[in-house]
């Protein structure tokens, strides 16, 4: 990357992280005013059957565990063991002071919260262990029944499942996004092994045919030897370059299969909005590009068209820009389509995965989101290119 793309990069790992925080704050607001209606709610119940005395203990143990719900970012396992405490303590003391059985509603959700955020995010032993302690308070609920299931039970109960089993939801499909993310990563590797012994015979074909070139020289032109030798030298460091990328393409996942057409071919057969395709001045076939970083181009923008035809079908063009600078090339895919929630969601498909591997490993980078101040998306790949390692033979 550039110094120049810098600023953007950081501007849009910026808006990103800006994004996730507020969205975590409204969810956060939300469930401040859900807990704040239902402790008025379980205040104005108990006042109404039980008298007016009796509700400030109900409502200042629900505020407490509410709070510790709300504050549970800070340390999940200190905030569930706290909250669970405080409700298991205010469960004892309703009973012994003859008060209305706690917890109540509020504090029941505050707990289901809490056991959901610790069984989604902790290690498998301290989420079992929060599990269990919400269980514990469940059970502390029913003591004070001579015979039957207590009301109060049935809500906790209620809650402390509906919470587990968010919990365990949202932990089972991280890991099964981590096993697809991994199973992308193995592909690259895999297609990676099979094409390297064609790129490595192509370069070592080269150095035998110069080879044989410079013995037939030998005999006949003696003169020309040394430029033949000179050949078969920068062949070799061709080579031995290439091992060296490949090498690191195998171990980070990114093989430089070459793509099947140009990228002018690319964007006359996209089935979409009309792509409008700017290459660099005097390079417009890419020929004096290294195959793994074409071959890296190619498959970005075939993504980036992917994903346009898929999630942004409002959109009225695309543009596809690639240019070259000294040591970087970069390309880019632009459309105008209105944002929608729905792209926000998928902007972290496997696709783009994939191709953020190949040009991570080839020392890259990829970035990809809204547009800052316009309509649509951006894709924008930089790709260092290596310097060259001399001139061929005549």
């Amino acid at each position: 990357m550039t110094d120049r793309d810098q600023p953007a990069a950081r501007d849009r790992a910026s808006g990103g992280r800006a994004f996730a925080v507020s969205a975590a704050a409204a969810a956060n607001l939300g469930l401040g005013v859900i807990l704040a209606a239902l402790l008025a709610f379980w205040a104005y119940s108990v006042a109404t059957s039980w008298g007016p005395g009796y509700w400030p203990f109900g409502c200042v143990a629900g505020a407490v565990v509410s709070a510790i719900a709300l504050a549970r970012r800070r340390g999940r396992v200190l905030a569930a063991v706290a909250g669970q405490l405080v409700a298991l303590s205010a469960a004892l003391v309703s009973r012994l002071a003859g008060l209305p059985a706690e917890p109540g509603p509020a504090a029941a959700l505050a707990l289901a919260v809490l056991t959901a955020s610790a069984v989604r995010t902790l290690a498998p032993r301290a989420a079992c262990a929060v599990a269990l302690g919400g269980l514990a308070v469940v059970a502390a609920t029913g003591l004070s029944a001579a015979t039957g299931i207590p009301p109060v039970t049935t809500l906790n109960a209620g809650a402390w499942l509906a919470g587990l089993a968010a919990g365990l939801g949202a932990r089972a499909l991280a890991a099964r996004r981590e096993a697809m993310a991994e199973a992308v990563r193995r592909h690259e590797r895999l297609q990676l092994a099979r094409e390297l012994h064609d790129v490595v015979a192509h370069h070592v074909t080269g150095i035998v045919l110069q080879s044989q070139a410079a013995q037939v020289l030998a005999r006949r032109r003696p003169e020309r030897v040394e430029s033949a030798l000179t050949g078969i030298e920068t062949a070799g460091a061709d080579a031995l370059a290439a091992m060296r990328r490949l090498v690191g393409l195998l171990r980070d996942a990114a093989p430089p299969a070459p793509p099947p057409e140009s990228l002018a071919g690319l964007a006359a057969r996209f089935d979409g909005p009309p792509v409008h395709l700017r290459l660099p001045e005097h390079d417009e076939d890419g020929a004096t590009w290294p195959p793994e970083v074409t071959a890296t181009v190619y498959r970005v923008v075939r993504e980036a068209l992917t994903n346009v035809s898929r999630h942004a079908r409002a959109a009225r063009a695309v543009h596809v820009t690639v240019a070259r600078e000294p040591g970087t090339l970069t390309v880019e895919i632009t459309d105008d389509a209105p944002p929608t929630p729905a792209r926000r969601r998928r902007a972290a498909g496997y696709g783009l995965l994939g191709m953020r591997e190949r040009v991570t490993a080839l020392g890259g980078t990829l970035h990809a989101g809204p547009r800052p101040g316009a309509p649509g998306w951006s894709v924008r790949a930089a790709l260092p290119l290596p310097p060259p390692t001399g001139s061929e033979p005549r």
